[in-house]
């Protein structure tokens, strides 16, 4: 059997007048209207097609929101195309900044009510990403901020490193699993960024740094060492960026990773579980990106995607 063909896109989505409205494409080869989306290129990870194929068909920049689900459906090739979608609000400054221009592929986009688009859509299944959407929507959900619990890159063994714990470098590996893990963790444009002090933390997202301009928070709060002896503050952390309500990456190290997912239960009344292990269970260099909202605190934790580290 032939391998799946992966895909992946996102539902566009503003308010207008006090309604939320949504965005479709109009396909000029297919003569179709569908929700934006389109094939992974080779060395992708899903976050990133979508943002590149929300901009490359749209004329949009967006950073990524909540996951909707996941498409499945055959091809006249006899192939299955395995397509993932997320919610993309989109921001007064990207409308403005938009680059669109109809073309051999997309002949317009038109931003539509959820109630049109529904009669509007051509695929049943664009129609169940629509739905999952207006599902969180009449949870109160709309607006949503993600905490992304980053686990630092591979280290020097502390067997074979003469230093202090903390002073431990990123071994090739954990140097480039840093830089691997960058073009996916720009997909939810996080806007701040909190590093154990430790300096293979504060080296892995180094690269996360330059790529977005924005200066790394050091805090000894997070650390493993402030962990160990007991002296460390994961709440007051966690809980200062839950009050923000902006995106954030904290990168922390394994030991204390559990703690992070546990505060984040814990403040946004969340029932704790297993699944927190299994968010916090990381390798080097992966991350769980928990989405939580901004409109209704109440709702807890929505969901968590977790991603393995870069391939290197």
């Amino acid at each position: 059997m032939s391998p799946a063909i992966y895909a992946a896109g996102a539902l566009c989505w503003r308010v207008v007048d006090d309604r939320i409205v949504v965005l479709v494409v109009h396909r000029t080869k297919y003569g179709d209207v569908t929700i934006p989306k389109g094939k992974v290129d080779p060395g992708e990870t899903l976050p990133q097609t979508a943002i590149r194929e929300i901009h490359e068909e749209t004329g949009l920049k967006v950073g990524l929101g909540l996951p909707l689900g996941v498409s499945r459906y055959p091809l006249s090739s006899g192939r299955e195309k395995i397509v993932h979608y997320w919610a993309a609000e989109v921001s007064p400054k990207a409308i403005e900044q938009s680059t669109f221009v109809p073309n051999n592929e997309i002949a317009a986009v038109e931003w539509v009510t959820i109630k049109k688009a529904r009669g509007y859509l051509t695929y049943e299944r664009d129609v169940e990403i629509l739905d999952a959407f207006d599902g969180f929507l009449r949870q109160g959900i709309t607006s949503t901020f993600s905490l992304i619990a980053l686990r630092h890159g591979k280290a020097e063994p502390r067997g074979g490193w003469d230093g202090s714990d903390a002073s431990r470098p990123l071994t090739d590996r954990g140097v480039k699993q840093a830089a691997g893990d960058v073009p996916t963790l720009v997909a939810w444009r996080p806007k701040r960024i909190v590093t154990s002090d430790a300096v293979r933390c504060v080296a892995t997202v180094a690269p996360l740094a330059a790529a977005t301009g924005i200066q790394p928070h050091r805090t000894h709060d997070i650390s493993q060492e402030a962990y160990e002896e007991g002296q460390g503050d994961v709440r007051s952390v966690v809980g200062k960026r839950i009050r923000a309500g902006k995106n954030a990456v904290l990168c922390s190290h394994g030991p204390v990773l559990p703690e992070i997912l546990r505060e984040i239960a814990l403040a946004t009344g969340t029932m704790p579980g297993a699944y927190l292990n299994d968010a916090a269970d990381l390798d080097t260099g992966g991350f769980s990106v928990v989405h939580l909202s901004s409109t209704n605190p109440a709702s807890g934790i929505i969901s968590i995607e977790t991603y393995a580290p870069a391939a290197v």
